[in-house]
């Protein structure tokens, strides 16, 4: 087994399982509650939505596990099913697993994303064989990417390797991103020479694969990482440098030049192309532990407007959600914890990842009921279930 470490973070297991959300002491809702609320998790109305999610998370697995397994597989309403399903997650039940094997084949689309991603977070070898199926008839483009993932979690199976080297190459260039991202993020040693191939030519996926091979960190990638620093346009130079930095190349000068490119193009219209290659290369940096990059995305981004503000707000996000444990401890730090707090908020409205935000939210809740009253680390998780609406 090819020994890696995920920017992913696996789900986690519960601390207090039946708890409510952080600094919200509320009683457990009532089985007709319960179902209500479950009822209202597709109301136009954010606030209503909002709200009903709150209400499903204060009840206890007992009550709440059947009704919401219950609802995604059977509600009237497709996004009723969704949020249900998404929602079941923060339980961390043998059922839930269950399901989402189940759900595997469901004709919800945003229902079956989620049992991917599901798949990815609790690896079992024995649903390689219906991954690889499905990989030949899912097309759409937000549920492909969520099985690919699921794969790649799955990658000590030799037909699992072949496949997603076979399609790097394979298919429109956001699924064959996908990929690469994944392979990337999967620390895919077998993938390094399909990828050095695509990172050392010019092309739509060049940025992808040379952040893959950082991830990577093989020294294979190195000679490719380090011609593409003197072939690259300006605007590709803060990928190079990630990718370098990841390898072990000059990684304080590297960083504290994406660091530079992200504050000159927060105050500037031009260079917007590179400064969003400047935030993809940060959150590069952030999801790999450098908590300093994730001080420099909360610092311009507090001060940033659009459009320079959206790819910085992105990143920032994007790390957040693959590496949730950095990103408290960044926040446990801040001096203007509400104002970060806007800047993940706004992010992840932008992400719409909605499994990615529950599983951030049960890290919140594991770290608010696992520390001391009076902690400061309690108090940072008080204040992300908060603002972050959950």
């Amino acid at each position: 087994m090819t020994q890696r470490v995920l920017v992913v973070g696996a789900l986690v297991t519960l601390v207090v399982a039946n708890s409510p959300a952080p600094g919200r002491a509320q009683a457990p809702p009532t089985g007709a509650e319960l179902r209500a609320a479950i009822g209202r998790l597709g109301d136009f109305e954010y606030s209503v939505r909002v709200e009903a999610s709150r209400v499903v998370r204060r009840a206890t697995a007992t009550v709440a596990v059947p009704a919401l397994l219950e609802a995604a597989r059977r509600h009237e309403d497709r996004y009723v099913q969704f949020r249900a399903a998404v929602l079941s997650v923060g339980f961390g039940e043998a059922r839930v697993g269950a399901f989402f094997r189940e759900a595997l084949d469901a004709t919800n689309d945003r229902v079956r994303a989620t049992a991917y991603d599901y798949a990815e977070h609790a690896p079992d070898p024995a649903l390689v064989p219906r991954l690889l199926a499905a990989l030949d008839r899912e097309t759409s483009e937000f549920v492909r990417p969520a099985l690919v993932r699921a794969l790649a979690a799955h990658d000590d199976e030799a037909a699992v390797r072949a496949r997603l080297v076979r399609d790097i190459d394979r298919g429109e260039s956001y699924f064959r991103g996908a990929v690469i991202e994944a392979l990337g993020d999967y620390r895919a040693e077998y993938a390094v020479d399909a990828l050095v191939r695509i990172a050392g030519t010019d092309g739509p996926l060049r940025d992808d694969a040379l952040i893959a091979l950082g991830k990577i960190g093989h020294a294979r990638a190195l000679a490719t990482v380090t011609a593409a620093q003197g072939q690259v346009s300006e605007d590709l130079q803060p990928v190079v440098s990630a990718a370098a930095c990841l390898l072990g190349v000059d990684c304080t000068g590297q960083t504290r030049y994406i660091v530079e490119t992200l504050r000159f193009g927060a105050t500037t219209a031009a260079d917007q192309g590179r400064l969003r290659n400047a935030a993809s290369a940060a959150a590069a940096l952030a999801m790999s532990g450098q908590r300093g990059v994730l001080d420099a995305l909360f610092d311009v981004g507090a001060g940033a407007v659009d459009p320079a503000r959206a790819p910085i707000v992105l990143a920032l996000g994007t790390a957040a959600l693959r590496r949730p444990g950095v990103i408290h401890g960044v926040l446990a730090e801040r001096a203007d914890l509400d104002a970060a707090l806007l800047l993940l908020r706004d992010a992840f409205d932008m992400l719409d990842e909605d499994v990615a935000e529950e599983r951030f939210y049960v890290r919140l809740r594991d770290i608010y009921y696992g520390a001391p009253e009076g902690t400061r680390e309690r108090a940072v998780a008080a204040s992300a279930a908060r603002v972050l609406e959950f």
